[in-house]
């Protein structure tokens, strides 16, 4: 009896350690979660800080919990719609939160109703991205700025200021950091994709250069450097853009054939 007892144990090892590895990834969406109702929880507090910073965090559980699924092969519908609706908290909700109470609550009902349209756009953005997921044909741009960029755009912000906006004069520049972000989300302009930056770093060595001189920036000036990256994410998307229309409006011309002698 003790023998055919310890028998089953070891034969319910392998499937406790396979629910094991399909959990993983949720509970990284979960940790995701709860960075974000942290951020809310310490912006009413004040302390833009570690609110900031938790937005951070939130994007390093939101790429490993896509990456874990990834590498487990344990994708599944409900892992897809957990991820979008921590997302909607920790990239559209708790910016919103961070943003009003740094900065935007001089503006009263402006400021607050420029953080309902950012969590509108990330809602919608998200809901966009599910459906149109599987239609995608170029993997290796999104269709408007992803939700954690945006995110990274206000809380990179909060983390170089942390001390906050009293005045409504300096709060009104505020806006454009929420606003724009938001605009950005539901437009159809082509961000590059991690997964593309991935594929570029294994063809070209130059790519894991560059990345190890923004990580030694990062850990060297991370309030200074965390800026530079977010916004420079969405000046090289508006620059090819505006390249891309440039080019058609002025095709090159093909070369003429030399005259006949």
């Amino acid at each position: 009896m003790v023998l055919e007892t310890s028998r089953r144990r070891r034969e319910d090892r392998p499937e406790r350690f396979k629910r094991g590895v399909y959990l993983l990834p949720s509970m990284f969406t979960v940790a995701n979660l709860f960075c974000g109702y942290a951020c809310v929880v310490y912006s009413t507090r004040g302390d833009f800080d570690t609110a900031a910073v938790l937005i951070g965090v939130a994007m390093v559980l939101d790429t490993l919990d896509g990456f874990f699924a990834r590498l487990t092969r344990s994708s599944s519908a409900f892992g897809v719609e957990l991820d979008s609706l921590a997302d909607v908290v920790s990239f559209g909700l708790a910016p919103a939160i961070l943003a009003f109470t740094w900065g935007l609550w001089p503006l009263r009902r402006l400021g607050w109703a420029a953080g309902f349209i950012y969590v509108t756009a990330a809602a919608m953005r998200l809901a966009r991205f599910n459906i149109q997921t599987s239609s995608l044909t170029d993997k290796r741009y999104f269709a408007g700025l992803p939700c954690p960029a945006a995110a990274a755009v206000i809380a990179s912000t909060v983390y170089l200021y942390p001390w906050g906006l009293q005045d409504p004069r300096a709060a009104a520049p505020a806006l454009a950091m929420v606003l724009v972000p938001a605009f950005l989300m539901v437009s159809t302009i082509r961000f590059r994709s991690i997964k593309a930056i991935d594929v570029g770093w294994r063809r070209s060595p130059s790519w894991l250069f560059l990345g190890a001189v923004a990580l030694a920036l990062v850990a060297s000036h991370p309030r200074v450097a965390l800026v530079v990256l977010s916004y420079s994410y969405i000046v090289s998307a508006l620059a090819a853009l505006a390249y891309s229309r440039l080019r058609r409006r002025h095709p090159a011309t093909p070369p003429q054939p030399p005259p006949a002698a």
